[in-house]
């Protein structure tokens, strides 16, 4: 989160640079598309990728292993969330126009031609990583390159007509909350071991902690929404009940996941976990469930740090545990 302390000039900029709300403008064409490809988001994908590597039970601090993880958090943060975050701008650009009109894209400050060739590079560039990794794994099965081209796919139906699957505030938060979550683990866990089937059906369980965390994303863009018949779930529950269901989505899967590690018998793993949802609960009723429109920044600065730390113990575990080589 952006340091409250700073001048409102140096507080702008660093908005700017990463892609947050209430940015300050520029015109320099690089840091323009910078803030295209928001690098605040990047953050969730690089620990998925961590969260993946430790549940494969077969990262080791070793040069090549340390190089191939940084490739695969180049490919799932700067290169494929940035692309996503591109493609998203761009066929968002009448909402943003209302929502954040100093965005790159509404304030006429790159030409949409630029847009076009950066969500090109961006995604080429993405998947030709993914490539060399599947090659790095010797995997016969290039399943990184896959992983890759499915979620390009995810990402483009979830911003673009004719599915726009963010129209829908269910089905566009989940398909967002795992590709967050989701995807960057599995890829992290196919680059350093075997995808498992259980715990591809854990982590998109987990996805529905992601809804949650997608859903705060909504309410800075509700006038938007309404205006152009997007049905994000502010809109069709209003602010108060969506606070609620994001929290209780958020709680109620980490606490699904906390049972599923009692069962595999990582007690350990399941008492941390619990204990890191209490703050989150706390920060929810500080922060998300009085005044969210407000707050929601400060709520994810706040709340976040102990659902990444739960993931990545809930990784650890796997990676101990039956889990991880259950097919």
């Amino acid at each position: 989160m952006v340091n409250e302390n700073l001048s409102p000039e140096t507080g702008s900029n660093a908005r700017q640079l990463l892609g947050m709300k209430n940015a300050g403008e520029t015109t320099n064409i690089w840091k323009l598309r910078i803030q295209l490809m928001k690098p605040v988001t990047w953050i969730p994908l690089i620990w998925g990728v961590i969260c993946g590597a430790a549940a494969s039970g077969n990262f080791h601090w070793e040069l090549n292993q340390v190089f191939a993880s940084i490739l695969c958090m180049l490919m799932s943060g700067p290169l494929l969330a940035g692309y996503t975050q591109t493609i998203n701008d761009y066929y968002d650009r009448e909402i943003d126009a209302i929502n954040e009109p100093y965005r790159p894209i509404p304030s006429q400050s790159i030409p949409l031609w630029q847009v076009r060739y950066q969500i090109c590079v961006l995604l080429a560039s993405g998947l030709a990583v993914a490539y060399g990794l599947d090659i790095y794994a010797k995997h016969t099965t290039p399943i990184l390159f896959i992983l890759a081209l499915g979620g390009s796919f995810i990402s483009f139906i979830y911003s673009a007509p004719p599915f726009k699957l963010k129209q829908n505030g269910w089905l566009g938060n989940y398909a967002l909350g795992a590709s967050y979550i989701a995807l960057p683990w599995w890829a992290g866990q196919a680059l350093f071991g075997q995808l498992t089937f259980a715990t591809t059906l854990l982590t998109l369980g987990y996805s529905f902690a992601g809804l949650g965390i997608a859903v705060v994303n909504d309410f800075k863009s509700v006038e938007g929404d309404k205006a152009l018949n997007l049905l994000s779930l502010p809109v069709v529950f209003g602010i108060e009940s969506a606070s609620w269901i994001s929290a209780g989505m958020i709680n109620l899967f980490q606490l699904g996941m906390a049972t599923v590690l009692i069962l595999v018998g990582q007690h350990f793993a399941a008492v941390v976990l619990i204990l890191l949802i209490v703050p989150q609960i706390i920060f929810q009723d500080i922060w998300l469930l009085r005044q969210p429109m407000m707050f929601d920044v400060q709520y994810q600065g706040s709340a976040q740090p102990f659902l990444v730390l739960g993931m990545l113990m809930t990784a650890l575990a796997i990676g101990h545990s039956p889990l991880a080589h259950l097919m």
